[in-house]
């Protein structure tokens, strides 16, 4: 039987959080044993907004190393750079052909967006539209998303599904994965936004590569609540319950057991507890990324990787070119 195709991708925008690790990446090192998993660094979507050329290149090296180095098996999954698969790019304007101006402007991340923006670029618009591609270009049946990104799975299903009722069974309608638990951490210092590499703060996250003593700094004044009981309740006590969601999924506890743990205990012992098991947790992942990043093997699994996406989407590509008309070369 045919194994479920995954595909999921982060942008290149510096360091990534403990929210990325535990919401995408944890997850995703599960999913490349269960599917045929294709996990990339979308470049194309970073410059929505204005990027410093040597950053970009940096940070999207960095960004699959990181990927390497968190337990994703080039062997067993695709790990490649989307602007080296120029299908994306194709694919991406064909279906800003078939999306509507009014469904790209119902999109509420490009509202948000905008909104903090001084200059809009058309790609912050038509973004959604590339996201499909991303997705569609490979007969994904799954895509790992956030709350923050349903609405564009959505936008994604749309399209396919349009395009499939005009031409012809084309496309895979993509059903969206979304974790049980854990999916959204939160920021250390206000548990009413998501924990974000692009805070102001640098407080408010823990990045997977900071050093022990500036996770244990960041954990220590993380924010808490008025009383000292050491309990899950999102509602009452949200900044205990994410602190608590952090603890129980770099140790596969549930909240029972981590209540249980600390019963009686108080907000400090526990801190100074989850400090530990999260530098512990992220130790050799950042061991091995340093040895990644002075070495040429992920620029040998990119290569690799680049190669085998290539050759995995190019029968769609020309299905779609052929079905929209086009005189194929």
């Amino acid at each position: 039987m045919m194994m479920t195709r995954v595909f999921s991708g982060i942008q290149p925008s510096g360091n990534l959080t403990i929210g990325n690790y535990l919401g995408a990446m944890k997850n995703f090192v599960r999913l490349q044993h269960e599917a045929d998993c294709l996990f990339c660094v979308v470049d194309l979507h970073a410059i929505t907004v204005p990027q410093e050329p040597e950053a970009l290149r940096e940070n999207s090296r960095n960004l699959a190393a990181l990927y390497i180095a968190a337990g994703i098996d080039p062997d067993k999954a695709t790990v490649f750079i989307q602007s080296h698969v120029t299908a994306h790019a194709e694919l991406g304007w064909i279906l800003q052909c078939i999306a509507y101006y009014g469904e790209l402007g119902r999109m509420t991340q490009f509202k948000d967006k905008s909104a903090q923006k001084e200059v809009v670029t058309a790609g912050l618009f038509t973004y959604p539209a590339l996201m499909a591609a991303d997705i569609l270009l490979y007969q994904t049946g799954l895509v790992p998303v956030g709350e923050d990104q349903k609405q564009h799975l959505e936008l994604t299903r749309d399209i396919a599904e349009r395009f499939n009722n005009r031409f012809g069974q084309t496309f895979v309608v993509p059903e969206p994965y979304i974790p049980k638990f854990g999916g959204r951490i939160m920021s250390l210092e206000n548990p009413e936004k998501k924990m974000s590499k692009s805070d102001e703060s640098a407080g408010a996250y823990i990045a997977m590569l900071d050093e022990p003593d500036v996770i244990r700094k960041k954990i220590s004044r993380a924010v808490t609540d008025s009383d000292r009981e050491v309990r899950y309740d999102p509602d009452a006590k949200p900044a205990v319950s994410n602190l608590m969601t952090i603890y129980g999924m770099f140790t596969d506890m549930t909240m029972e057991q981590v209540e249980k743990h600390f019963a009686g205990q108080g907000y400090g012992p526990f801190k100074k507890e989850l400090a530990e098991v999260v530098v512990d947790g992220l130790s050799p992942i950042q061991q091995r990324y340093r040895e990644l990043i002075g070495s040429s093997e992920v620029d040998e699994v990119l290569r690799k990787g680049a190669q085998k996406a290539r050759e995995m989407c190019a029968g769609t590509l020309a299905d779609v070119k052929s079905k929209l008309g086009f005189v194929l070369a």
